[in-house]
């Protein structure tokens, strides 16, 4: 009998210590805006100091073929909080003020997912999901918000104010109630951060979610005076130089805090650069063009994931993913639940710890603005389908912070380009290799039945009206 005392007892401490009982890490998620791939030192830029960000990527994961969902804000940002292509979920290009639409509140955030686990959540930095009141953070799955509605740019201080844009004042929110105008934002990147490391210490007794998706570094440029004039770059290095400041901040209260070793941390940009604005711009590195187009450096950006207990130091990891990606790969680390409706993503974790070194997708998708197809990515091919696209070709920018218009530019028969030879894009191969273009427009048109293409004026069938009032 006393053998099956101490067996009993022996399973009880076993199930008690398993780790189906350890609190479930926190999570934190840096979103910067339009920052390039070329934008941090870990991945080539020498005119930027970024030793706090290069060390994360040292310390953990560091992608080099991640990609934003789409070039451009609003889209990019739907994507990560629901796993899904913005087109499914009728999310496109960038949300104005007061605009009707915005990311509907029957979709499941991946804030609402981990609520149901317990976790505190809190968003500061910029929404671009929705300014009307249902569309708005804490409708989605956050307890707190603290920052601005849209793009810091949409604002009457916009160059092409009066004669494009007819923008209101912008302001500076705390939940739903507008604190202040914003006149200056050199104090934001700063407010922000103070914020969330505000939020961590008062929530370290439960796990917590904290959103961080920075204005900057978006035009207009604005920076705090201890980091201006600091950087070979000029004002945008400042601006990324004080953003790697913050990321260093954040780690030293995770340390003091005793929360380091159960945090995940992420670090992204929801899409390249824009380069209309000469040295206002960030770089895209090797890759072509930039933000609002499909090539590469529209969409490719950093992708640096820390996490101790389970990413080993100098994980690189060459295999391509996408912003669908987040909600499955948090989900699984934190052993949540996955929304009932059907999602797009697909988990990272097999690639962060070095289970796989494969991608979890065979395919990619680029679209762009109201549900337009403009390119699918194969293994290593990427075929672009017939289409038009803004390009600045090879012009600068002009140097005084205002932008030069894109000029537009038209695909008018597929291209072909192979990222692992040529991640340039500069060779177009499509007629040395017609069976891959045959194969992957197939692929094309089977997508269009999905996701649609207005293009080709094909509504998707599994679009959900959502996104937008009736």
């Amino acid at each position: 009998m006393k053998f099956w005392f101490v067996l009993l007892g022996a399973f009880y401490f076993i199930s008690c210590s398993s780790p189906k009982n350890e609190r479930p890490p926190n999570i934190i998620f840096i979103l910067t805006d339009d920052q390039g791939y070329g934008d941090l030192g870990i991945y080539g830029a020498t005119d930027i100091r970024t030793p706090n960000l290069d060390q994360m990527a040292r310390e953990g994961a560091l992608f080099t073929s991640y990609y934003a969902t789409q070039p451009v804000c609003s889209a990019s940002r739907a994507s990560i909080l629901t796993g899904c292509y913005p087109d499914r979920i009728g999310v496109h290009n960038a949300y104005s003020p007061g605009s009707k639409v915005g990311l509907h509140p029957e979709e499941t955030t991946l804030a609402e997912l981990l609520k149901e686990q317990g976790y505190q959540t809190g968003i500061f930095g910029k929404w671009h999901l929705g300014d009307a009141p249902e569309f708005m953070p804490r409708n989605q799955g956050f307890d707190e918000f603290y920052g601005i509605l849209y793009s810091n740019d949409m604002w009457p201080k916009h160059p092409q104010q009066g004669a494009v844009f007819n923008f209101p004042e912008i302001s500076l929110y705390e939940n739903e109630t507008p604190l202040q105008v914003l006149e200056d934002q050199t104090f934001l990147t700063a407010a922000l951060t103070e914020r969330a490391i505000s939020f961590i210490k008062k929530s370290k007794e439960n796990p917590f979610f904290v959103y961080l998706p920075h204005p900057q570094p978006h035009v207009p440029l604005f920076v705090s005076e201890a980091f201006q004039k600091t950087q070979d770059r000029g004002l945008y290095g400042d601006v990324i130089s004080e953003l790697d400041h913050t990321v260093g901040q954040l780690f030293k209260t995770l340390r003091e805090e005793g929360l380091d070793q159960n945090t995940i941390v992420v670090f992204t940009s929801d899409n390249g650069p824009w380069l209309s604005y000469g040295t206002h711009s960030g770089s895209s590195g090797i890759f072509r063009e930039g933000k609002g187009t499909n090539w590469e450096g529209g969409h490719r950006v950093p992708g640096i994931v820390w996490y101790p207990k389970a990413i080993q130091p100098n994980t690189r990891i060459d295999a391509p993913a996408m912003g669908i990606d987040w909600l499955p790969t948090l989900v699984e680390f934190t052993k949540s639940n996955l929304p009932e409706k059907k999602i797009d993503g697909a988990s990272l974790v097999p690639l962060l710890t070095g289970i796989s070194q494969n991608s979890p997708h065979t395919n990619f998708f680029f679209y762009y603005r109201t549900n337009e197809l403009h390119a699918v990515r194969h293994h290593d091919w990427k075929l672009y389908v017939p289409h038009t696209y803004r390009s600045l070709n090879g012009k600068q920018g002009r140097d005084d912070g205002n932008p030069i218009p894109y000029e537009m530019n038209e695909i008018k028969v597929a291209e072909l380009y192979n990222l692992e030879e040529d991640p340039e894009e500069k060779r177009n191969v499509a007629k040395f290799h017609p069976e891959v273009v045959e194969k992957i427009t197939k692929i094309a048109d089977s997508v269009r039945t999905v996701l649609g293409d207005r293009l080709q004026g094909i509504k998707g069938s599994e679009v959900r009206p959502v996104g937008r009032i009736d």
